[in-house]
């Protein structure tokens, strides 16, 4: 028997991944003066990460980058936000999800949520030789790149 939805849900995802926009997301690898860095620990994943998320509508990456610094931990910069990489995040679903890491320098705290809240369960400053065990693996990597040298991946 003729299944209409098996017809229909190929077509459907199909026509998703040509017509879907590319998605903006940014990170910040958000450093103190005594060169610790600022990570965040979501309610919904596991890990350590750098903050961030993603760009809305109408709203400049760097504009994304204050709001999400301010929103996931009170943080605020006190000197620019030097790009430090663009990435290709390409996990399952995200095939066009990209990702701007910034490195910025001298961060404060101001102001800061209440933590934990309905995103993020954790929050603080880590010297960066006693980081979180369960600490992302992009979060290293990107790490190890901005401290190490090592070679910058195109993949996040």
């Amino acid at each position: 028997m003729f299944s209409m939805r098996r017809f229909i849900h190929p077509l459907s995802i199909a026509y998703a991944g040509l017509t879907r926009a590319m998605t903006l997301g940014v990170r910040a690898a958000a450093f103190d003066a005594e060169g610790r860095v600022f990570l965040v620990h979501h309610s919904y994943l596991p890990g350590w990460y750098f903050p961030g998320g993603g760009v809305e509508r109408g709203e400049s990456a760097v504009a994304a980058l204050d709001r999400e610094l301010a929103e996931e931990g009170g943080v605020v910069r006190s000197g620019p936000a030097e790009l430090f990489g663009f990435y290709w995040n390409r996990r399952k679903g995200r095939a066009r999800d990209h990702v701007a890491l910034y490195v910025c320098r001298g961060v404060t705290i101001e102001n800061p949520p209440k933590i934990p809240n309905r995103e993020i369960a954790a929050a603080g400053f880590f010297a960066t030789d006693e980081l979180p065990a369960d600490l992302s693996p992009a979060t290293r990597r990107r790490l190890d790149e901005i401290l190490e040298g090592v070679p910058r991946a195109d993949e996040w």
